[in-house]
């Protein structure tokens, strides 16, 4: 079932230049149930006088609150940054389809590029929940763009790549030497589309089942504005509704 509710801003945590993480608690007290891998629609306060609004990950879910990290980037996002403590913030949640956490067993590879890290923290926690293992493998240019690497760490291993080289190894998530030197039994990944794209071709070449979260353009996160069209096996469908997370199976990518 999917909700129009009235949060409160409990806390404004600022990672670093251009992220926050924003935690927040039902006004009512009821807490949606959540899967990792969904997202929220959020009206800023910048634009409340007006239909669209922002989609942005489930970063995590505990102890009552909801986390979402926003990476302030246009005047709507930078109006989110702005919230503190006591503000009000409307959301339209939850909304699509996410991770098949409570499916799998063994090992499992998160990797995230950047921001697509987001969705990631809520779906490790799942995975261990479940009595799987959760590795992370998780990419930036610098060792400042690493962020919430100590939940990370909370939760599972945590591999890094930076193309700088200031932290963990040089190069791009799909150079960890991890890649070739470990076993994993699912991945499930975010972040920019080459990247993704990168990963799943290496999953399908070593016959690892693997969910990618895509991150078309959203604008009404209902399916209604067709802005988000992904061409799969099925046909064209909206990533709002049938995703964001699809198997790459599922996906139209050559792999």
């Amino acid at each position: 079932m999917k909700y129009a509710k009235d949060f409160i801003i409990t806390s404004n945590e600022q990672l670093d230049q251009r992220n926050v993480l924003l935690k927040m608690r039902p006004a009512d007290g009821d807490m949606p149930t959540m899967q990792p891998g969904q997202f929220v629609q959020v009206q800023s306060p910048a634009n409340k006088d007006t239909f669209l609004r922002l989609p942005i990950s489930i970063n995590n879910v505990e102890d009552g609150q909801l986390w979402l990290m926003v990476q302030m980037i246009g005047e709507g996002t930078k109006a989110l940054g702005y919230l503190r403590r006591g503000d009000p913030l409307n959301l339209v949640l939850p909304l699509g389809n996410g991770f098949s956490v409570s499916e799998v067993k063994g090992t499992v590879l998160l990797v995230g590029g950047g921001v697509g890290i987001a969705p990631l923290l809520y779906a490790g926690r799942a995975l261990k929940d479940n009595g799987a293992e959760p590795v992370f493998l998780l990419g930036a240019r610098t060792a400042n763009g690493v962020l919430e690497r100590d939940l990370f760490e909370q939760i599972g291993r945590v591999l890094i790549t930076t193309e700088d080289g200031s932290l963990g190894e040089r190069g791009f998530v799909t150079q960890h030497s991890a890649l070739q030197s470990q076993h994993f039994d699912k991945i499930m990944v975010c972040g920019p589309k080459p990247m993704m794209v990168a990963v799943a071709r290496y999953a399908k070449q070593h016959s690892i089942d693997c969910e990618v979260s895509l991150e078309n353009m959203m604008a009404c996160g209902l399916g209604a504005c067709l802005c988000c069209v992904e061409k799969t096996v099925k046909g064209n469908v909206c990533v709002c509704t049938e995703g964001p997370v699809f198997n790459i199976n599922q996906l139209t990518w050559q792999l």
